[in-house]
């Protein structure tokens, strides 16, 4: 039995890599939708590759929606073929609170197993912004006001940030082979207690299309429109989950952001701790979460 005979030859057929392209969905997690929900059914060439119809891509769109509704994969099958008026759960009806727990739960144990599976998990079944505004920021957030006062706190810091660096640094190096969107520079101000948010913000960066140049830790002042220039950026990002040093804030980012040829951006929690500040500078304020400032980033681009 061949394919062209279950399609007619006008209807368009897509492998899976065309329609990860479409959806914006990594084929691991088309993969996982169909083989432990059965949310979506490919065709399959004798070889078995997967081939999608218009109409999968479509049902695959109508996933998304839901899932950025806050329903849990697992309950998306019963929704898909209700009609319409069928209204989702409330906000927090899902199970991200859970999972929210039992990340944070287990950076606090330093139980890396449990870590790893947990994240592994979330990005096999959900497209990278669900994951970064349901489940990673969320997390990032909640421990760092934790760690203010908490014993073995930049055991548990450092810890996170070694699991995330390899992870990220890894996606990074892939995506910025596959696609050709423009570049960033991504960085830490000088007083963040280390790069978690602008981890966050790569990932964010990354999965909008941008390939990245992300900085493990802060340059010098002056050398920041050097880097910009020379690693032919659009734009400067620099994150950060403190205020700042007033100094920093108030004379040398507006400074820089005058010297430099392209917007620089402010990501993280300094963003609305020092909006009022920096209003009336050139220094471009993108939002506390990471996926909202490169949201932010592309209307200013």
């Amino acid at each position: 039995m061949t394919l062209q005979a279950n399609h007619p030859s006008d209807t368009p057929l897509y492998p899976i890599r065309e329609v990860s392209r479409l959806t914006g969905v990594n084929a691991v997690t088309l993969r996982a939708w169909e083989r432990r929900y059965g949310l979506i059914r490919p065709q399959r060439t004798p070889k078995g590759h997967r081939l999608y119809t218009r109409e999968d891509i479509e049902r695959i769109e109508r996933i998304l929606q839901w899932l950025n509704r806050g329903v849990p994969v697992s309950q998306v099958t019963e929704l898909l073929d209700q009609p319409e008026r069928v209204e989702a759960p409330p906000p927090g009806a899902g199970d991200w609170p859970e999972q929210r727990q039992q990340m944070a739960a287990a950076v606090e144990s330093l139980d890396l197993e449990r870590l790893e599976g947990l994240y592994q998990q979330a990005l096999a079944l959900y497209p990278m912004a669900t994951c970064l505004e349901e489940l990673l920021t969320p997390v990032v957030a909640s421990l760092e006001e934790g760690w203010e006062e908490q014993l073995g706190a930049c055991l548990q810091r450092r810890t996170l940030e070694s699991f995330l660096r390899t992870r990220v640094g890894t996606r990074l190096y892939h995506a910025n082979r596959g696609n050709n969107g423009p570049w960033l520079v991504i960085s830490h101000l000088p007083e963040a207690k280390g790069p978690l948010w602008d981890l966050l913000a790569a990932l964010a960066a990354s999965d909008a299309g941008y390939r990245v140049h992300l900085l493990d830790g802060p340059l010098p002042i002056g050398e920041w429109p050097l880097a910009a220039e020379r690693l032919k950026a659009v734009a400067l990002v620099l994150c950060s989950g403190q205020a700042e040093r007033a100094d920093l804030v108030r004379r040398q980012l507006p400074r820089l952001a005058e010297q430099l040829a392209v917007p620089l951006g402010l990501c993280g929690p300094v963003a609305r701790i020092r909006a009022a500040e920096l209003e009336a500078t050139r220094v471009t304020l993108l939002g506390e979460t990471p996926q909202a400032a490169i949201q932010a980033l592309g209307e200013r681009l």
